[in-house]
């Protein structure tokens, strides 16, 4: 099969990379160990060892590497800067949470060759097809299992590798298997013979079935049984159908059969068509950017991060600029900063009063500034929580005007007052700051405001952490406010709230309010339909509380269901709130903002999350889903003999009515490729605000099931009929090539 190590004899750079190198692996300015890395000849492994002999190896995937930073371009690689110059020093960048790798090579010519290979590398794999990527998977089973590299696998190895791979498959079967595969009767496989096996292997009965009861002569799909399929199965607009088999047939069907001349789609092509981005369960249109950007700001939920410099716990945890850049780069719009007075008349930041560590807040600045438009052009929120003097805010100020320069909002667009926000799109590229001001919008337009007024309210809110340890750290009375910084704050200047009907009366549209998740909740209970009402006209900020010192999270769900546009979690912990985040904000082009419900934004409509019967315009809609089949589910377990007992779980989040939650049957031992037909029913009262989560899990009846993969996506992005589920990990992550295959059916329930 093609694959990246075709191009590598006229690669200078990836030829060197198989020879290998000897590079410093930096972990601090003290941790810095010399380490021998080289690319496996299968061109998508990385090796790397100690050089005292016997110390065991290591290896990563290039797959798991996102980007490659060339310089000094991370914070340890900036701690001893002073040592390396930066054209000797890069930093590879993995996917999800896993830490960067900072590494120094002797020379520059060296650092370019891993930098330009790597680059590379990556590049050709983002370019790789479906089918190629399935068999560049196979080898690598391949390569892992022929344990005496000898490109060749006897039975013994196969039967170890089929445990690798999560089948529990019987002897005989698997001989039979083994026998058919072995089409040179010399006892092994082969490279292409080990890909003939591993195709019957993952024969797709389910896939077959369904194909038969379309296909007119059982052998291919015609032009008409494939229009047909497209109609009444997958539902696609009936006037697209006739133009969409054509381009199925063109894009998915392999051009070595003559199927495709006949403008007809075989198995094979079928499966390809079914395992594609248009086969999967989350409508492409709704991947794209396609919502209206140019409504008011506030009426679009916007993707929040909690503390966003802890990559840890809230009491002793590091603090880092990447937590900053991550957050950045997975599609946040609203990030966190504590400030505290530092040494040399620099503000650090911190969580006050705990043992996490410190870094500066210009270099916090400096990150937006690189990185904050890097995934989407809307609007990124700083959110200050300010403990500085005076002095030190004048240093913010001068850092925010310096560093940033017109990427920081310095006025209203049109330098009127205005009476409602302006838009994600007419605030394209741009960082405003929310924090507390001195006076309103009105009095910083019409003249200077007196210096005299900077004695305002306390300059942060959220000192929950103070409250709850507030025997050893008495509450700072009023404490000033720097005219500079105040200046940096326009749509959004943070108040104290007091209640809704007051807010109704006297508050400004761009004056905003932080809840901790319980004020929040208590709110929901009491006043639900004014929470949304309030939501309609002004931004809200929820929190998590200051108990979390774990930086667990709150669901964000219930908070969505209030029009609350701001919900901070803590982006550095994995689990479902942070599902759920990733499944809302995964539509739209990922750009962070999700246009609110029309009935969460109007004024004259009323809308209570908790009795969604109420509203007009209610239509519930039922949800059937079968689940039929898994696909290749990873392994949990990390013992050799155990193979996973994999159950679905399908859960929807929503309204309080729309909350549940359903379970397949659990198969005994088989991850490989495990068959339910179980049927699982929803009915759905508000389904623009709904989610649906894919669970799988490992059955075990003696202590916890384990996790093994999921996926979440909004219940409005679903495309019905036939679909695959492509699982990420516990990290958001992909986890090729894991998946589910589903049938999806939504009615009206009225």
């Amino acid at each position: 099969s093609h694959n990246v190590c075709q191009d590598r004899t006229g690669d200078d750079n990836l030829q060197s990379m198989i020879v290998g190198t000897v590079m410093r692996k930096i972990k601090s300015r003290t941790w810095k160990k010399q380490r021998y890395f080289k690319l496996q000849e299968d061109c998508m492994t990385i090796w790397y060892k100690s050089k005292k002999a016997g110390n065991a190896h290591s290896t990563f995937s290039v797959n798991d590497v996102e980007t490659v930073r060339e310089g000094h371009q991370s914070e340890v690689l900036l701690s001893i800067a002073d040592e390396f110059p930066p054209d000797r020093c890069f930093t590879l960048v993995f996917r999800g949470r896993r830490g960067n790798l900072d590494l120094v090579a002797d020379s520059a010519d060296e650092a370019q060759s891993w930098i330009k290979g790597m680059k590379k590398l990556i590049e050709n794999l983002e370019n790789m097809g479906e089918s190629e990527k399935l068999d560049q998977w196979i080898c690598e089973w391949f390569k892992k299992a022929d344990k005496n590299n000898d490109g060749r696998m006897n039975f013994p190895e196969i039967r170890v590798l089929l445990k690798m791979m999560n089948v529990d498959m019987n002897e005989h079967h698997a001989h039979r298997l083994f026998m058919t595969a072995d089409k040179s009767q010399t006892g092994t496989l082969e490279d292409d013979e080990f890909v003939l096996f591993y195709k019957m292997l993952t024969q797709r009965e389910d896939v077959l079935r369904v194909f038969q009861d379309y296909s007119g002569d059982g052998q291919k799909l015609s032009l008409r049984d494939l229009e047909e399929f497209l109609r009444d199965e997958q539902l696609e607009e009936v006037d697209r159908v006739q133009q969409l088999a054509m381009e199925l047939i063109e894009r998915y069907e392999p051009s070595d059969t003559g199927t495709k001349m006949l403008k007809a789609m075989s198995i094979d092509g079928f499966l390809m068509y079914l395992a594609s981005a248009e086969g999967s369960i989350f409508h492409p249109r709704q991947q794209s950017l396609y919502q209206d950007m140019t409504q008011p700001l506030n009426h679009y939920f916007i993707s929040s991060s909690h503390n966003t410099y802890l990559m840890e716990d809230q009491l002793r945890g590091h603090s880092s600029v990447e937590g900053y850049i991550r957050a950045l780069k997975r599609g946040c719009r609203c990030v966190e900063v504590d400030c505290w007075d530092g040494p040399n008349g620099e503000p650090i930041v911190y969580h006050g009063h705990t043992f996490t560590s410190k870094i500066l807040f210009k270099d916090v600045v400096i990150a937006l500034r690189n990185y904050a438009f890097k995934v989407s052009e809307y609007p990124v929120i700083l959110s200050t929580e300010n403990h500085c003097g005076v002095e030190q805010q004048r240093v913010m100020a001068q850092h925010l005007n310096t560093i940033l320069g017109d990427k920081l909002l310095k006025s209203t667009l049109d330098g009127k007052i205005p009476v409602s926000f302006p838009s994600p799109e007419e605030l394209k590229g741009k960082i405003l700051l929310k924090g507390k001001k001195i006076g309103g919008l009105e009095e910083s337009l019409n003249g200077p405001v007196e210096p005299e007024d900077s004695l305002t309210g306390e300059v942060s809110d959220e000192d929950e952490f103070i409250q709850f340890n507030s025997r050893s750290f008495p509450q700072k009375s009023k404490q000033r406010l720097s005219k500079e910084l105040s200046d940096c704050v326009v749509y959004c200047k943070s108040v104290h709230f007091s209640s809704f009907k007051h807010s109704r009366i006297h508050s400004k549209f761009y004056e905003i309010s932080s809840f901790t998740e319980s004020k929040a909740r208590k709110h929901l209970r009491e006043a639900g339909a004014e929470f949304v009402h309030h939501n309609a006209r002004q931004l809200t900020r929820v929190y998590p509380s200051g108990l979390r010192t774990d930086s667990s999270n709150f669901n964000p769900q219930e908070m969505w269901n209030t029009g609350t546009q701001i919900v901070a979690l803590n982006f550095q912990t994995a689990g479902v709130e942070m599902d759920l985040n990733d499944g809302l904000f995964s539509q739209n082009g990922r750009c962070g903002y999700v246009l609110k419900p029309d009935f969460m934004r109007m004024s004259e409509r009323s809308f209570d999350p908790e009795v969604p019967i109420n509203r007009e315009g209610y239509r519930p809609l039922s949800l059937c889903i079968q689940v039929i089949s898994g696909q290749q589910l990873p392994k949990v377990n990390i013992k050799e003999s155990s193979v996973v007992d994999p159950f679905v779980r399908v859960e929807i989040h929503g309204v309080p009515l729309d909350q549940a939650k359903q379970e397949t049957r659990y198969i005994d031992n088989n991850g490989f490729n495990p068959v339910w037909y179980d049927t699982l029913r929803f009915t759905i009262h508000a389904p623009e605000l709904a989610l649906v989560r894919f669970v799988v899990e490992d059955y075990d009846k003696a202590s916890r099931n384990d996790f093994v993969g999921q996926y979440t996506l909004p219940f409005s992005c679903i495309q019905q009929g036939y679909r695959h589920i492509h699982l990420l990990s516990k990290d958001g992550t992909s986890i090729p090539p894991a998946s589910l295959f589903v049938h999806v059916r939504i009615t009206n329930l009225v």
